[in-house]
């Protein structure tokens, strides 16, 4: 058992605090950045155009990202919020917590959206998908190691001999002083799984996009199988929300791509002839 007695609060001034998740999720940003302009290159995606998306992305991102979590969160507690609805106000600009899915969600419609405005080629906005898969298990993995010094995004409790315990009275765990299943480092390993798979493939796969759509496949798998070890409600089916989104998304995603390589497969054979 391992105990984490880390206080989540890198620095503090008067009232003003700045946690190390923060600081996390904007190295994460960081990361991305630099990641994916690499990527450009052998992506035959033009810099300045995937500059634009990604600005818009991370906004989007952020916004999605936020929304999500509020929506969750305040289902989650529809009790109290039914008699203290003032309070949901200050919770959306609290800033309290970010969901992944909504990250993801809120940055492919920001894409499409400035993509629409823009009339930028239809090529150039796949490419750009495809450079964000490269990177983006990298950036999560960053995120996730925020998550573990927070404290939040906790498992169940375990007695496995790499359990962790959350000491410090500001974390973010609510289980303190109990031994937990860190899911959070399970995470951040599969990160690094999906990471080395879409690494190894860039460039390889056709058609355009294919990248993509096998990151959401191989990144929404490990997050289904994952949160069966997460402390959350279920809300359908012994299922969580997140494992029904996760779910939703391994099903679209991975019958796209299957079905966008038997299509290129047949017409290079078809020309081939």
């Amino acid at each position: 058992m391992f105990i984490i007695s880390i206080d989540p609060i890198a620095l503090s001034f008067a009232t003003f605090t700045i946690r190390w998740y923060g600081i996390m999720m904007a190295l994460a940003i960081a990361v991305l950045l630099v990641l994916t302009i690499k990527g450009t290159d052998k992506l035959g995606v033009p810099r300045d155009v995937f500059l634009s998306f990604f600005l818009w992305s991370v906004v989007g991102g952020l916004i999605g990202a936020r929304l999500i979590h509020v929506i969750d969160h305040i289902i989650n507690d529809w009790d109290y919020y039914s008699i203290h609805p003032g309070d949901i106000v200050g919770y959306i600009f609290g800033f309290a917590g970010l969901a992944l899915y909504g990250a993801v969600i809120g940055a492919v419609l920001a894409i499409f959206v400035y993509a629409k405005i823009k009339k930028v080629p239809y090529s150039n906005l796949i490419g750009a998908f495809d450079c964000l898969a490269v990177a983006a298990p990298v950036a999560q993995a960053i995120g996730r190691l925020g998550c573990f010094i927070n404290g939040c995004c906790y498992g169940i409790p375990s007695s496995l001999p790499w359990a962790v315990t959350y000491t410090n009275p500001n974390s973010a765990c609510y289980l303190l002083g109990k031994s937990l299943h860190p899911t959070q480092v399970y995470f951040l390993v599969w990160n690094l799984i999906v990471f080395a798979i879409i690494w190894h493939l860039r460039g390889k796969l056709k058609p355009q996009g294919s990248l993509f759509l096998l990151y959401l496949s191989l990144y929404s798998a490990g997050d289904f199988a994952i949160r069966f070890l997460r402390d959350n409600e279920k809300v359908w089916l012994g299922l969580q929300q997140g494992q029904l989104i996760s779910l939703t998304i391994l099903v679209l995603a991975s019958t796209w791509f299957f079905f966008s390589r038997h299509r290129a497969k047949q017409m290079e054979r078809n020309q081939s002839g």
